[in-house]
């Protein structure tokens, strides 16, 4: 952990950097858990997610306006870098919903805890970063081992589940080098990114919406056992809590993007499970075997002992390249 952290703390320096991965823990920590608790009570994912959009979204414009934090207004050109943002995150958000709403919280951690690998190398092709040390291979080799593991021991192993965490699997990839690219090329402050990123998201979640039918069963704002779902307190207590958590994850990750790169990004969302499986297991039966867990713990072991890759140094030039500089 002291090694991990360490790295974290080099490629940014300074206590921001720390701040910034104990906000993102907490928020990282309580998401999941509060999402799958909103899904379970208000089985429609895109009501859920619209709702967290449309409150970040309106957080920061709010926030702003009062002068509390600085936001950038909407430009044409930035609208047009950061709308494939929205695209992919939207994407990301979606395939993480449904998978939680066939799957436990444990399924959806052992296959994050496996994307570092993948990520590592997008990292080396897209972003500009050495390839992992020996030892941070060791580690992603590891916690490749525990997602092999707990997937053949899943008791509760569905189809359907499998295949949107499949699908959500291919897009997070693309999420974490596509944003992070994004991030480190478009100047912008965290509320703005938060911004753009949840107001550009909104129009093809109200498609997509329109398009499952969850729109429709939202506005008859029914309580009969008929329905989809249900309006309940309960269901609107976990939608509220899902929309505050959201106001934080979506800040909080922005401004850890900027300080970090993809892989440790990925990394460090990881580690901080270990709180989110705490609090599954704790409020209710819908977690892991004991078998899984171990397996999920394994993963997790092993992420701590993963070093962030240092950016590559520009090549020096050859000796018969400066000689024909010279002449």
């Amino acid at each position: 952990m002291k090694n991990a952290s360490a790295a974290y703390m080099g490629s940014a320096g300074g206590t921001g950097v720390v701040f910034t991965i104990g906000l993102y823990v907490v928020m990282s920590s309580s998401m999941l858990v509060i999402n799958k608790v909103a899904v379970t009570f208000l089985p429609a994912p895109t009501i859920v997610l619209f709702a967290q959009l449309l409150t970040s979204a309106l957080a920061a414009v709010g926030l702003n306006s009062l002068g509390i934090v600085e936001a950038d207004e909407l430009q044409a050109d930035k609208v047009k870098r950061f709308y494939i943002v929205a695209l992919v995150f939207l994407s990301t958000i979606f395939a993480n919903m449904k998978t939680l709403q066939y799957a436990n919280v444990e399924t959806f951690i052992v296959f994050r805890s496996s994307t570092p690998l993948v990520i590592a190398v997008l990292d080396y092709a897209c972003l500009g970063r050495e390839l992992p040390s020996y030892r941070s291979l060791g580690s992603l080799m590891f916690v490749t081992a525990g997602a092999i593991g707990y997937v053949l021991t899943d008791k509760e192993f569905a189809v359907e589940a499998y295949t949107w965490v499949m699908v959500w699997f291919v897009v997070f990839a693309v999420d974490m080098v596509y944003i992070k690219f994004v991030v480190d090329t478009v100047p912008m402050t965290s509320w703005g990114r938060v911004y753009y990123q949840n107001l550009l998201a909104l129009p093809p979640l109200l498609v997509l919406g329109l398009f499952t039918g969850e729109i429709q069963d939202a506005l008859s704002v029914t309580t009969t056992a008929e329905a989809s779902f249900q309006w309940t307190q309960k269901s609107l207590m976990a939608l509220a809590a899902s929309c505050a958590c959201g106001v934080g994850m979506s800040y909080s990750g922005f401004r850890l993007r900027k300080e970090v790169s993809a892989t440790s990004f990925t990394v460090i969302g990881i580690l901080c499970k270990l709180g989110t499986v705490a609090v599954n297991v704790m409020i209710w039966d819908k977690h892991a075997s004991m078998t899984g867990l171990g397996f999920l713990l394994l993963c997790m072991v092993a992420g701590f002992f993963y070093q962030q890759a240092p950016l590559r140094q520009p090549r020096a030039a050859a000796p018969e390249d400066t000689v024909l500089q010279k002449s």
